[in-house]
C-alpha cells in the first residue's frame, strides 16, 4: 500500500509541477523550492504523511504549497476510509473479523494469563427475518442486535474495573464478545444478559419481531491461552447450544471435546471412505399388505469402515450432513442404485427401488441435473425409481424444487414423503408437493397394536393421505399383532422385521423369489 500511496503522491505532485512550470519562470529560489519538495516526497517512503509542505516552497510557491497540503489530506483521508472497510463491518460499524483477531490477541497479549471470556453469540431465527422481510430489511434488525449488543458492553464495562470489553460481528448473524471474566459465574452472567437482551422482541416496520440467540463461552485460560484455540472451543459451545433448541448459554467442556474429536474423526474418515468406495447397499422389501406382494424394495446405505466393520447410517449421516460430504455419498447411492435397477432389469426383476435424499443433496442446484444424467447414462426405466424425502425437506422445499419434483414424477419417477409424524406435519404443505406416497414413521407405528388412540390416529391419517391421492407405507413394523391391526384399518404398504430384515442384494433376491403363498403366510 505504500508504493501505491507514493506512486499516486508523485503522480500527483508531477502534475501540479507540469502546471507551475507552464505558468512560471524558473529561478534560483524556486529551485530550493522544487528540491524541499523531492525530500517531502521521499519522506512518503518512511511512512510520513503528515508533515506539512516545506517552508521554502510555502515562501516561494505558496499556491503550490497549498495544493501540496490539499493532497496529502485527501491520501490520509482515503488510507483512513480504507482501514475502515478492512476493518470494520459496514454493516453494524462493529470490528470485523479482521479486526477483532488483532485487538482480541493484544488483549490477550497484554493480560498475560488473567482470566477472562470469549462469547460466541448465534442468532436463532434470522433466516425467518431476512426470508420475510428481505436483505435489506434484515440488515436493519442487525444494526439493532449491534446496538444491543453495545448496551450490553456498557454495562460490563460499568461494572468492571478492568479493560473494556471488545465486541464484534464475524458474519452473517454471528457475533463475538471478549470481556473480563474472573469465574465461570461472571461469564454465565454475561452470557445470560446477552441472550436475555436479544430475545426482547424487536419492532421493525410495523411488524414485531422475536429471534433469541444461542451463546457459547470459552474461558481463556483454562479452555486456550490462544486465541485461535479459544475461538474454535466458543464456537463449539455455541453450535452445541443451539442444537439444544435455541436460546441457551453453553460452555465449553472436555465432553464436547471428545466429542468434537470424535466427530472429526468420522469426518476424515469418510472423505476417505468417499475416496476408495466403502459403501454398498442392502435391500429391504416392502409388501402389499392385502396381497403379499413384494411392491418395493427399500436401498439402506452401509459404510464397510476398514477398522470398526459395518458401520450404520445413524453413526455417519449426521457427520455427513455437517460437513456436505453428504453430496459425494448421495451420488454414490444414486449411482448404485440405478446400477442396480439396471441389473434387475436384465434379469427380469421389475420390483420399484427407494433411495433416500437428504435436504443438503436437494438444495443444490446440480442434484437434479445429475439424477437425470444417471437415469439417460443407465437407461433405467423411470417407473422403476422412488425418491423417499424427509419432512421437514418437504416443509422447506421452494417452488423451484416443487417444479423439479413434478418434472421427475412426469418422467414416471415416484416421490415418497419419508417419516411422517416424526416432526411438525404440515398438512397444508402436503397439497403443494407432488407425492405418491406417504411413509408413517415407526413412532406412530409402535403401539398401534396396544394403544387405542395409536390406531385412532394412524387410522385418521390413512383416510388422509388416502383423499389425498397418496398411497401409505407402514415401516418399522416389527410384530404380526401391528401388522394385523394395519391391515385392518386400511394401510397400503408394509415393511419392518416382522416379516424382512435388509439383506445383501443376493438374499434380497431369493426373498422376493419365494412364492407368493410363502409371504402370505409371514404376514398371516
Amino acid at each position: 500500500m505504500d508504493e501505491q500511496i507514493a506512486a499516486s503522491i508523485g503522480i500527483g505532485l508531477f502534475a501540479l509541477l507540469v502546471v507551475w512550470v507552464a505558468a512560471e519562470k524558473p529561478n534560483s529560489g524556486h529551485a530550493r523550492a522544487v528540491s524541499a519538495l523531492i525530500d517531502r516526497l521521499l519522506a512518503v517512503e518512511s511512512g510520513d504523511l503528515s508533515s506539512p509542505a516545506p517552508p521554502i516552497l510555502r515562501s516561494e510557491m505558496p499556491r503550490l504549497a497549498m495544493a501540496v497540503d490539499g493532497l496529502f489530506e485527501q491520501v490520509r483521508s482515503n488510507i483512513d476510509q480504507v482501514q475502515r472497510i478492512a476493518m470494520f463491518d459496514p454493516v453494524t460499524q462493529l470490528p470485523n473479523r479482521l479486526h477483532f483477531k488483532r485487538e482480541a490477541d493484544r488483549i490477550l497479549k497484554l493480560q498475560a494469563g488473567e482470566p477472562a471470556a470469549l462469547l460466541f453469540i448465534d442468532l436463532d431465527r434470522f433466516k425467518e427475518v431476512n426470508d420475510t422481510l428481505g436483505h435489506a430489511h434484515g440488515d436493519e434488525v442487525l444494526i439493532r442486535v449491534a446496538e444491543r449488543l453495545r448496551e450490553v458492553v456498557g454495562e460490563l464495562a460499568a461494572s468492571e474495573n478492568h479493560w473494556q470489553p471488545l465486541l464484534a460481528r464475524l458474519a452473517g448473524d454471528e457475533f463475538t464478545m471478549l470481556l473480563p471474566a474472573k469465574s465461570q459465574a461472571q461469564a454465565d452472567e454475561a452470557a445470560r444478559k446477552v441472550r436475555d437482551r436479544l430475545s426482547e422482541r424487536f419492532e421493525h416496520m410495523g411488524q414485531k419481531i422475536t429471534m433469541g440467540a444461542s451463546v457459547g463461552i470459552a474461558l481463556h485460560p483454562v479452555h486456550g491461552i490462544e486465541l485461535t484455540d479459544l475461538m474454535k472451543a466458543a464456537d463449539m459451545a455455541m453450535y452445541h447450544a443451539k442444537a439444544l433448541g435455541g436460546g441457551e448459554v453453553f460452555t465449553f467442556n472436555a465432553d464436547l471435546a471428545a466429542a468434537f474429536e470424535q466427530k472429526s474423526r468420522t469426518e476424515r474418515a469418510l472423505r476417505e471412505a468417499v475416496a476408495q468406495g466403502q459403501f454398498n447397499l442392502v435391500y429391504q422389501p416392502q409388501i402389499c399388505a392385502r396381497t403379499g406382494g413384494v411392491v418395493a424394495v427399500e436401498a439402506l446405505l452401509r459404510w464397510n469402515h476398514p477398522t470398526d466393520g459395518v458401520r450404520m447410517p445413524d453413526s455417519f449421516i449426521p457427520v455427513a450432513e455437517d460437513t456436505k460430504l453428504i453430496v459425494a455419498v448421495g451420488e454414490w447411492v444414486v449411482e448404485a442404485a440405478m446400477d442396480t435397477v439396471k441389473a434387475w432389469q436384465a434379469d427380469g426383476l421389475d420390483h420399484r427401488l427407494t433411495i433416500n435424499v437428504s435436504p443438503s443433496q436437494i438444495e443444490r442446484s446440480d442434484f437434479f441435473e445429475h439424477f437425470r444424467e444417471c437415469l439417460d447414462r443407465s437407461g433405467v426405466p423411470p417407473h422403476m425409481l422412488e425418491l423417499e424425502l424427509t419432512e421437514t425437506m418437504v416443509l422447506q422445499c421452494d417452488d423451484l424444487i416443487v417444479a423439479e419434483l413434478n418434472a421427475l414424477r412426469a418422467l414416471g419417477v415416484a416421490i415418497t414423503l419419508d417419516d411422517f409424524g416424526a416432526g411438525y406435519s404440515n398438512l397444508s404443505r402436503m397439497k403443494d408437493v407432488p407425492l405418491d406416497r406417504v411413509k408413517l414413521d415407526r413412532s406412530l407405528i409402535h403401539d398401534v397394536d396396544t394403544s387405542e388412540n395409536a390406531r385412532t390416529i394412524v387410522s385418521a391419517i390413512i383416510h388422509l393421505c388416502h383423499g389425498l391421492g397418496c398411497e401409505v407405507v407402514a415401516e418399522g413394523v416389527e410384530r404380526r399383532e401391528q401388522l394385523a391391526v394395519l391391515r385392518m384399518i386400511g394401510c397400503d404398504t408394509i415393511q419392518g422385521y416382522a416379516f424382512a430384515y435388509p439383506m445383501p442384494e443376493a438374499e434380497m433376491r431369493a426373498w422376493v423369489g419365494q412364492p407368493r403363498h410363502e409371504r402370505l403366510a409371514l404376514i398371516a
